[in-house]
């Protein structure tokens, strides 16, 4: 009879190490990575100083988005793409938008573009020496196929600055990634926290 109360704490203390541990799997199984997004390429014939018709208000863009989810696949709805002349969005130069589309775990996938800019703005945003800075925004919604269900959308806001030389090319060869102003660090912690409070009550329902 003595043996009661340890043995009930041992097996009190038993249960909460398996359910936290099962909470752990869960949370590892049903984590999502949001898509790495990508300008791989940037060119407006307009601003490139070497050609006789500078007239030419077309940016070409090259997108590059990469899913790193292991197991899972994403659903992209439209993804619109926002231009602008100045890092500080002082005049919209235009708007594109790419149709949805499927991409499986650990896929990569391109969209090359052509863009019709406002031909105004396009000179106004040139520097004396040639050179210009554009603003580039991505914003569409994305949900996750774990084995044979689909989550909710999540939304994805990002963007980047991108510096053009006077031969209308981005200045660095290196490819740009978009980012987001979200922290990643503060959504896991969220995620961590609705898991942790929702095993808490299991076990308070115990």
């Amino acid at each position: 009879m003595a043996d009661q109360p340890g043995g009930c704490c041992r097996c009190c203390c038993s249960f909460i190490f398996t359910l936290g541990l099962t909470a752990l799997f869960m949370w590892l199984s049903l984590r999502t990575d949001n898509p790495t997004c990508y300008i791989q390429y940037f060119y407006l014939p307009g601003l490139n100083t070497t050609l006789k018709n500078s007239t030419n208000n077309t940016l070409v863009i090259e997108l590059k988005l990469e899913n790193g989810n292991k197991d899972k696949g994403i659903y992209y709805d439209a993804i619109n793409l926002t231009f602008y002349d100045f890092p500080n969005k002082s005049h919209l130069m235009g708007n594109y938008t790419i149709p949805g589309f499927y991409q499986g775990h650990k896929k990569k996938a391109t969209r090359l573009e052509s863009v019709e800019l406002k031909k105004t703005l396009l000179s106004e945003a040139t520097y004396p020496n040639g050179t210009a800075t554009f603003r580039v925004d991505l914003a569409t919604a994305v949900r996750f196929k774990i084995m044979a269900w689909k989550t909710k959308r999540h939304k994805l806001d990002v963007g980047s600055d991108v510096e053009v030389n006077n031969q209308g090319s981005k200045s660095y060869d290196k490819k740009i990634k978009l980012r987001s102003g979200a922290s990643e660090h503060k959504r896991y912690c969220a995620q961590i926290a609705a898991l942790v409070s929702s095993v808490v009550l299991v076990f308070l329902g115990f």
